[in-house]
């Protein structure tokens, strides 16, 4: 599987912006989709991940009510819907995909918050 993420750009506090990640290849095999993302000098953490089997999502506290993740039913594409953004969303951020073998990782893109 291959994953080819977009959307990224510098966007003032409080705005918003939506990020798109289409994936190419054996789609079929995906069993959960999610958005990390990695700040400078910090650890990449899990942003939000929504499982196949039911849509159940989970998010990171720190984006509870303010982040959607999303899918297309033929899992062909994934979307993070982000609002009311801080500064310390500030980050690179990457789509990736799990199946019952490995999990894949897109090319990051860069999220800039002005405060």
């Amino acid at each position: 599987v291959q994953l080819q993420a977009s959307g990224g750009g510098l966007v003032q506090a409080g705005g918003s912006l939506r990020l798109s990640c289409a994936a190419f290849g054996n789609t079929l095999s995906i069993n959960s989709m999610a958005w990390y993302r990695q700040a400078p000098g910090k650890e990449r953490e899990l942003v939000a991940r929504i499982i196949n089997d039911g849509g159940s999502t989970t998010y990171a506290d720190s984006v509870m009510g303010r982040f959607t993740i999303s899918r297309d039913d033929a899992k062909k594409g994934l979307y993070l819907q982000m609002n009311s953004l801080k500064p310390e969303d500030t980050a690179v951020y990457y789509c990736s995909v799990g199946t019952i073998w490995t999990i894949y990782w897109g090319q990051g893109t860069q999220l800039t918050v002005s405060s």
